[in-house]
């Protein structure tokens, strides 16, 4: 967990070891499984490649579950967080606003919260690129995965 300042050009997070390293240690050995499978074909080879999918597949679903879950508690908090902001004539419409607005919201201060859901249900806003690009004083979020 970072503590360093956040903007919109800095937010995203890679782990270079998970990202690159890992990713790479995995993906080479399988490819060159395959390889070995078509220009050489037997049963260990084949098994080989198989292995390998199933490792790629793991990786991938291995960062995309708990993003999953992520996503699920950022959008709780921001509902609890709108509904403690939110003026009255926007705390009923909070069930309108989609987890992914949710996600772009969060790295919104209170003073801009109102402002920017406002946008967000008027369509102004669609997506969570253009809602954390609206942000003027970025809100940083240090304990994610």
């Amino acid at each position: 967990m970072s503590d360093t300042t956040q903007s919109f050009e800095s937010h995203a997070k890679m782990v270079p070891l998970y990202h690159y390293a890992a990713f790479g240690l995995i993906f080479v050995p399988t490819v060159y499984s395959l390889v070995t499978t078509v220009t050489n074909f037997s049963v260990g080879s084949l098994m080989g490649a198989a292995f390998g999918i199933g490792v790629i597949l793991l990786f991938f679903y291995a960062r995309a579950f708990p993003l999953g879950v992520q996503d699920r508690v950022i959008r709780l908090e921001e509902q609890l967080r709108m509904e403690r902001v939110l003026p009255d004539d926007l705390k009923g419409r909070i069930g309108e606003i989609s987890t992914s607005h949710l996600i772009g919201l969060r790295f919104a201060p209170d003073a801009e919260l109102a402002d920017l859901t406002r946008q967000v249900l008027d369509g102004t806003l669609q997506d969570r690129k253009s809602i954390k690009q609206a942000i003027g004083s970025w809100k940083a979020d240090n304990q994610r995965i």
